[in-house]
């Protein structure tokens, strides 16, 4: 028997300036889980969310 896929899937946001700094304070890449459409939503997100390593808001992408 064949599942259905849905249309919302989840998702994982990864902030931008963690994954791009070598010299930062504490080892670690913040990330967060959401779902998005896929249907109405199909390029990658970009979000700003807090960061609890760099301790401020930045742009959180979608990775695969």
């Amino acid at each position: 028997m064949a599942t259905k896929k849905g249309v919302r899937i989840t998702i994982t946001l990864e902030c931008t300036e963690c994954r791009s700094n070598i010299n930062k304070r504490s080892p670690g890449v913040s990330r967060y889980t959401t779902t998005k459409n896929r249907r109405n939503t199909t390029s990658r997100l970009e979000i700003k969310k807090f960061c609890t390593h760099c301790n401020k808001h930045t742009v959180h992408k979608e990775i695969k």
